[in-house]
């Protein structure tokens, strides 16, 4: 699967913003964006003080939320268009799509330190959800799922660690823990005031409208 291979940090340079692509690693160390407060490249300082179009916003926007949940463009476009057909906000129902992928799910959880770590654990087999076997990252979870780590992976070291340091993570309303078990429930799909993204997707839907 085609996947983004290049420096994550660069990606918050080019939005903005932080955009905690490694996780609890950005909460532990100072952010590029902190250092070089302005987009990568050698003619990134005088691009960045000309004035952005309603068009450069929408992009900016619908950029920050593909990479925010580590998606390539084509797989984004189809959770666009599903959420399209949807009935209700297509922009929340836009959100609550990308939250219940199983990968953000578990990082949500705490059983990883990232959302990519947490793709590469489920690629790899470490979960069931209810009890059966998944590998599907874009895997949707629904009300009352249970997600488990399964026995064998406990000891894992990446997951170890990453359950020793999601203390400083709120879990969200949404989601319960059993940390002695390592498993976590579904309790309800999540309401667009329960994600916490800081995102305004009016705009992401504004651009595939145009």
């Amino acid at each position: 699967m085609a996947k983004y291979r290049g420096a994550v940090c660069r990606l918050c340079r080019r939005e903005g913003v932080r955009l905690h692509l490694k996780g609890d690693r950005c909460l532990s160390q100072k952010c590029a964006i902190e250092k070089r407060a302005y987009p990568p490249g050698e003619q990134a300082q005088r691009r960045s003080r000309r004035r952005i179009s309603d068009y450069g916003i929408q992009l900016r926007e619908k950029q920050k939320l593909r990479r925010t949940y580590g998606l390539l463009e084509r797989q984004f476009r189809r959770y666009f268009q599903q959420a399209a057909r949807h009935t209700g906000v297509t922009g929340d129902v836009l959100l609550q799509l990308l939250e219940c992928r199983l990968d953000n799910v578990i990082y949500r959880l705490g059983f990883a330190s990232s959302r990519p770590q947490s793709r590469e654990l489920v690629g790899h087999g470490h979960f069931t959800v209810n009890d059966r076997p998944v590998n599907i990252p874009s895997y949707q979870v629904r009300r009352g799922d249970s997600i488990t780590v399964v026995e064998s992976s406990r000891s894992c070291p990446p997951v170890v660690a990453a359950v020793a340091g999601a203390g400083g993570r709120r879990l969200p309303t949404w989601l319960q823990i059993e940390g002695d078990a390592m498993r976590g429930t579904v309790l309800s799909i999540p309401t667009r005031e329960e994600i916490d993204t800081q995102i305004q997707e009016e705009l992401v839907v504004e651009y595939y409208s145009r």
